[in-house]
């Protein structure tokens, strides 16, 4: 399996070590649908480009933009582009995804998009991170919805305290800090769940009963796995995430 680590220019030179190609979170879309871009590091050449999505109106379909996005990636020779667009979905948005993800088939390269941007010419990614269902489930869908060659796995690293009962399904956050000083101050014993590939243990606190859901370096790994058993060739870790398990993840 491929596996990309998306970086910022800042972040760059602390992977230098790591033998693992880089997606390059430097671009992005500003308003009138224009390419901006954060200075790279000296001889960049490799990887994807990471593109982001600021701009605030209407994004144009533009051929031009597209040829610059493209040019850009011949430039560092990158593989493609990994559009990291967060916000609602719109036939803008779509309609100039596929007109990019068109272009950057005809040059030989992948365009890869959210679930929500899906759009024909593009690699899907797909959220590891999830707390309900199965995630063997989760994948074997998305590769007979999509085809295993145009799914990614967003190997987003998962760390959330749930209140018990949680209707909604959404936990809070918590920081590989906060997470160990829990887990110190709970001493609760932790198991791994087969559904959901990812550890957990309970504690209460105030008579309110918690779950609390984890990965670690063996758990992502897993979920890589289970990529490969389905025919999922590309993966994604994001450096701010893993930095602390880039060791155990990926070795020197």
């Amino acid at each position: 399996m491929s596996l990309f680590l998306a970086v910022t220019p800042a972040e760059a030179a602390d992977c230098r070590g790591y033998r693992v190609p880089l997606c390059h979170i430097a671009y992005a879309l500003t308003d009138g649908g224009r390419l901006a871009r954060s200075p790279l590091p000296r001889g960049v050449q490799g990887g994807l480009m990471g593109l982001s999505d600021r701009c605030a109106g209407p994004l144009p379909c533009s051929d031009a933009l597209c040829r610059t996005i493209v040019r850009e990636c011949a430039a560092h020779r990158f593989g493609g582009v990994l559009a990291d667009f967060e916000g609602t979905v719109a036939d803008d948005r779509s309609a100039f995804l596929s007109r990019l993800g068109a272009m950057l088939v005809q040059s030989g390269r992948r365009l890869y998009v959210p679930e929500r941007f899906a759009v024909p010419e593009a690699s899907v990614l797909i959220c590891t991170a999830i707390s309900g269902g199965t995630l063997r489930e989760r994948l074997s869908d998305a590769a007979a919805r999509y085809g295993a060659q145009r799914v990614a796995l967003d190997c987003q690293r998962l760390a959330m305290d749930f209140s018990l009962p949680c209707r909604s399904g959404e936990g809070t956050p918590l920081t590989p800090e906060e997470l160990s000083s829990l887990r110190e101050r709970c001493g609760a014993s932790v198991f791994f769940s087969e559904e959901l590939c990812a550890n957990y243990f309970s504690y209460r606190s105030d008579a309110q009963a918690h779950f609390v859901l984890f990965d670690t370096a063996e758990t992502l790994r897993r979920k890589r796995q289970l990529g490969c058993e389905r025919g999922i060739e590309t993966a994604f870790l994001m450096y701010p995430e893993v930095s602390d398990l880039l060791p155990e993840l990926i070795g020197a």
